[in-house]
């Protein structure tokens, strides 16, 4: 009985984590998600008002979550009174700093360090056509996020249930 008891406990626990393993998939394409939001709502600012950057990381950081907001805040303050760093120095240092809790791949995070080279130093129309070029290139990627994403999630949960099974005969 015992036996039986663990077994099924030991096929409950493995199958958990496969869930658990979907489930984080699918957090991370939100994340991607919800960074394109951001993204779209800096361009569309920047397109509607020709404001400076200061005034449309403010804007925005009043219409977003946490912890966009913090690095949207945090941008505003350091772009408004910076001396001597370039803009480039302030945009990393802030992903770094204020987006490191997202854990995004390093691919999808050096992408969105790189957006800082064409940002704070050219006119309204050139940084609209850099928001846009990145924007492409995260539609991309989100795709390839969303196109892996169920057929991981069941193998996730597959192999959750059959290293049970196999955890469960090897200990029998």
């Amino acid at each position: 009985m015992l036996r039986f008891i663990g077994g099924v406990l030991i096929i409950t626990a493995t199958t958990g984590a496969g869930i658990l393993y979907g489930m984080e998939l699918q957090d991370y394409l939100e994340k991607l998600l919800y960074i394109r939001h951001v993204i779209y709502m800096l361009k569309g600012e920047m397109e509607y008002s020709s404001a400076p950057l200061s005034e449309v990381f403010g804007r925005v950081s009043a219409r977003v979550k946490e912890p966009y907001r913090r690095w949207l805040t945090a941008m505003e303050k350091q772009v408004e009174g910076r001396e001597e760093d370039a803009f480039l120095k302030i945009w990393i240092r802030s992903t770094d700093r204020y987006l490191g809790e997202l854990h995004l791949k390093s691919q999808h995070s050096i992408q969105l360090k790189e957006l800082g080279t064409y940002l704070g130093q050219m006119d309204c129309a050139s940084e609209s056509e850099s928001l846009k070029l990145y924007l492409g290139r995260l539609e991309l990627e989100i795709e390839k996020v969303r196109e892996g994403l169920s057929s991981k999630k069941r193998i996730g949960n597959c192999l959750g249930v059959m290293f049970g099974i196999f955890l469960v005969v090897l200990l029998i």
